[in-house]
């Protein structure tokens, strides 16, 4: 069956009395999420909402997201997941740039009423036609389901329909919408049998802290999971400690994130006994969404016991592109290679492919079946991307002599100073090895005399009592004169997206104690 709604369907017929769900004391069988999926699916198709309609979703990590995720597909319309922490005007631009006919909204708690702010978003789109509260109380969270609970099965679609529109973090504009088909993201949990080795017999246990409104929590941990008949439990919201207790309770074996969460985690885990309850059953550790530096890679080795599998992606690219191979030694700081049925190479700025040298640096181009059909309303900016079937990431790579990748930086993150180009993440890398430094981020600043200057933000080790002027010049000692810090900000904390990407574009010169030095 060509429908994503299959990775449901096909494990709740198989095993209908196997847990697919867990939050807290809460626990779903796959044939009661199939069910209450068929139940959502009937009540669209009620409205005439069907095949080829794009609905609309704002719901945190609870059972109602995976419910109403695959209702929607059953009936054979469109996801559109919507970040939980949008604004009522950015809600109203995503419904009507989208042309939701219908939006599904969880109500919230009075620190985030998403349910008030979804009624005013509402209410100013026109076009979206049905608004769907998902109530705070288990036992009345679904009213408008009622006089639907019958069996429905998903409905026969075409593999190039749209499945899911994931919207951009807008870093360089307003937000725009890739829209994924059916066979992009199918296909792109099809590989996790090459990448992660699951096995039928003893089905994994997956941890989802990611949230599932992005692309790397729907993919890499719901749709897996029941794809491979695992058990999903979810998280609303991180936190390292909690995830931890989580992590033992339920013997979870396969656990995403990003690096914020690994560098988390291990600040958090309070003795070597409670690590080893954690890494008894922990099987696979996968890192994506920003670069991994190599310190946090080797302190969770020494930690757990378990090797971090670094990857790779987008959401333009259902999103995984690239991955460590599961049981081969890992090339620590590297992306991995290809996935199966995935093509990557490198361009120059020219946007001819570059050559074979390891050293040198091109931007990473994609071609395979998980590239987007493109951005939904937008040819102009889908055709800046894609062009003979190659997405262009604007992503900054080099590939070594057995064809392994390893991100330089983006090519929006690119500092130019003095003419000569830095690259971020190197120095980030380098400080994160500091004994006083715990979380570093790198950003260029105005300057007069070199177009930029490099400046760092730096969250020490607690305890530490680290000065800027002792970063600066450890920095100077073991950089070229154009690529150490010349600032640094000592800071509590950094801004970060709900997924845990640090947010450079919000940093600020206020509230740390910084330094210049020439």
């Amino acid at each position: 069956m060509t429908n994503l709604c299959s990775v449901l369907e096909t494990p709740a017929a198989a095993h209908p009395d196997r847990i697919a769900v867990v939050l807290g004391d809460i626990r779903l069988t796959y044939a009661e999420i199939d069910a209450l999926a068929g139940s959502v699916a009937d009540l669209l198709a009620s409205r005439g909402i069907g095949r080829g309609d794009r609905v609309a979703l704002s719901c945190p990590n609870l059972p109602y997201f995976p419910i109403v995720y695959f209702g929607i597909l059953k009936a054979g319309a469109t996801v559109v997941p919507l970040n939980v922490l949008l604004k009522p005007a950015e809600i109203s631009y995503h419904l009507s740039d989208c042309e939701a006919v219908a939006y599904f909204a969880f109500e919230g708690t009075s620190e985030l009423p998403m349910g008030a702010m979804a009624q005013a978003a509402f209410d100013e789109v026109e076009s979206c036609e049905s608004l769907f509260t998902i109530g705070a109380d288990p036992a009345t969270a679904m009213p408008w389901l009622s006089g639907h609970q019958v069996p429905f099965t998903g409905v026969a679609v075409d593999e190039d329909d749209t499945a899911v529109i994931l919207y951009t973090s807008g870093t360089t504009g307003q937000p725009k919408g890739a829209e994924l088909r059916h066979r992009n993201m199918l296909d792109n949990v099809l590989v996790g049998q090459d990448l992660f080795e699951p096995d039928p017999e003893r089905p994994d246990t997956y941890l989802c802290a990611l949230p599932l409104f992005h692309s790397y929590g729907q993919t890499v941990t719901q749709n897996s999971a029941f794809h491979f008949g695992g058990t999903m439990v979810l998280m609303p919201r991180f936190d390292p400690v909690d995830a931890i207790a989580t992590m033992v309770r339920e013997q979870v074996t396969n656990f995403a994130g990003v690096p914020t969460m690994y560098w988390a985690l291990l600040n958090a885990v309070p003795d070597e006994h409670t690590a080893g309850l954690l890494a008894a059953n922990l099987r696979v550790a996968s890192s994506g969404g920003a670069a991994l530096s190599a310190e946090i890679h080797r302190r969770f080795r020494e930690s757990f016991g378990v090797t971090i599998l670094e990857g790779y992606g987008l959401s333009e690219t259902s999103p995984t592109a690239s991955f460590a191979r599961f049981g081969q030694e890992p090339r620590v700081g590297s992306i991995g290679l290809p996935i199966p049925g995935v093509e990557m190479k490198l361009l120059g700025d020219d946007g001819s492919e570059i050559s074979d040298d390891p050293e040198a640096v091109g931007e990473i181009a994609i071609k395979g079946h998980n590239v987007m059909k493109g951005y939904a309303g937008r040819p102009e900016a889908t055709a800046e991307v894609l062009r003979d079937g190659w997405f262009r990431t604007g992503d900054l790579a080099r590939r070594d002599e057995d064809g392994y990748y390893y991100i330089v930086d983006r090519s929006k993150d690119m500092i130019i100073r003095g003419g000569f180009n830095v690259y971020p993440r190197e120095i980030e890398e380098l400080y994160m090895s500091h004994p006083d430094v715990s979380l570093v981020a790198v950003v260029g600043v105005p300057d007069d005399s070199h177009g930029e200057e490099i400046k760092a933000f730096v969250v020490p080790q607690e305890g530490s009592a680290v000065e800027p002027e002792e970063l600066v010049a450890w920095g100077k000692e073991r950089l070229a004169s154009y690529k150490y810090p010349r600032i640094v900000e000592i800071v509590g904390s950094m801004p970060m997206t709900a997924t845990g990407k640090i947010l450079k574009r919000e940093l600020s010169t206020t509230g740390g104690r910084d330094v210049a030095a020439r």
